[in-house]
């Protein structure tokens, strides 16, 4: 049986470790506190060796070491990203919020938080583990019960934090899995990257603490998270001839688009295309091949769509079933696509899972 020793010889001394959190989830869930994150910016660590069970539990569940992999590719109907480079699904959808808070608030079309505000009504879930901003490429996870605090997460506005001066490093990543051991809900909502809900599936599969208190996955499109130190945000702003106070909201699609305020227009949008991101990325990311959240209920994200619309992947029944529920009951709207429309989202989507699947054979090719 493979123990925590394991992972931080095949995975944390790689570089590979997503910091997902659901090892530490899962050990603090069973109240041992045996491993942790002594450092926000760097793989978990032994806390207490001497009380470790080595159940091999944390290895199983690890995104990196594919484990469980074979299992949960034939529950959720996958093969390879050669035959379906999405991942299965029922339909694809280009939708937008009818609630104009979500709407105005919202990254692409406000679809996802729109989506929770209706489940968290009308009680078919307690709660939903969110990501807010809190400074620029500073993100972090809360637990979601309402509009309000759906609101305050919606989008990837930048606010400036007071303390910016004395942040060392800017994650735009948010290790949301260890918040489900602070969880007092029957039925909770997590929106993860596909490291976080492969873990959680994992978790599910093996019927360990705390997955059976989750209910709804919903999964963003991932390309790759950024990680910044002082140096790099000093190259980064020099390379974009752009301040990082300055940006005011970030958004993805067919690259990085930033909104930047200007005391003559306003503000204006800079672009930033992926491969000139490259060295701002966070390590781990180029060991990761999954773009559109494979193993997700429904998979959200901006390409594919025009703006103000989300693409929207419906993957499993129940996911499916909410996408037909909020348009049957007017909380979203969905463009009527034809089948070139539909054709033409998925090459361009299916673009970007090849690619994101050729950089990881690349970068293990170094390795």
């Amino acid at each position: 049986m493979r123990s925590f020793k394991d992972l931080i010889k095949e995975v944390h001394k790689k570089g590979i470790c997503q910091q997902c959190g659901g090892c530490v989830s899962f050990c603090n869930s069973i109240e041992h506190h045996v491993i942790g994150f002594a450092d926000p910016f760097q793989p978990p660590q032994y806390l207490h060796q001497d009380q470790c069970l080595k159940c091999g539990l944390c290895y199983l569940i690890c995104p990196q070491t594919h484990q469980l992999e074979e299992e949960l590719n034939e529950e959720y109907n996958f093969t390879n990203f050669e035959e379906i480079p999405l991942g299965f699904s029922y339909n694809i959808h280009s939708c937008q919020a009818t609630d104009a808070d979500f709407l105005h608030h919202g990254t692409d079309g406000g679809v996802l938080n729109s989506i929770l505000n209706y489940l968290l009504e009308n009680g078919e879930i307690d709660g939903a583990i969110v990501a807010k901003s809190v400074a620029p490429f500073v993100r972090e996870s809360f637990i979601a019960r309402n509009k309000k605090d759906l609101l305050e997460a919606s989008g990837l506005t930048l606010d400036i934090s007071p303390q910016l001066d004395e942040i060392q490093k800017f994650h735009t990543y948010t290790r949301s899995l260890p918040k489900l051991k602070q969880f007092q809900f029957k039925k909770l909502a997590v929106v993860g990257t596909p490291c976080q809900l492969y873990t959680i599936r994992c978790m599910q599969n093996l019927g360990i603490s705390p997955s059976e208190n989750i209910t709804l996955c919903l999964g963003l499109f991932c390309y790759e998270n950024f990680l910044f130190d002082r140096d790099k945000i000093k190259e980064f702003e020099q390379e974009f001839e752009l301040k990082f106070e300055k940006i005011e909201k970030m958004n993805i699609k067919e690259d990085m688009i930033l909104s930047i305020k200007s005391k003559e227009s306003g503000s204006r949008d800079v672009h930033i295309p992926f491969k000139q991101l490259d060295p701002y990325m966070r390590p781990a990311c180029r060991a990761c091949e999954d773009f559109t959240n494979i193993y997700a209920d429904i998979s959200f994200g901006g390409l594919g769509s025009e703006e103000k619309y989300t693409t929207v992947i419906p993957r499993s029944e129940k996911g499916r079933s909410i996408i037909l529920k909020a348009e049957n009951t007017g909380i979203i709207k969905c463009k009527s696509l034809s089948y070139a429309d539909k054709k033409n989202m998925k090459g361009l989507i299916a673009q970007y899972s090849r690619s994101k699947v050729d950089r990881k054979k690349k970068f293990f090719d170094s390795l």
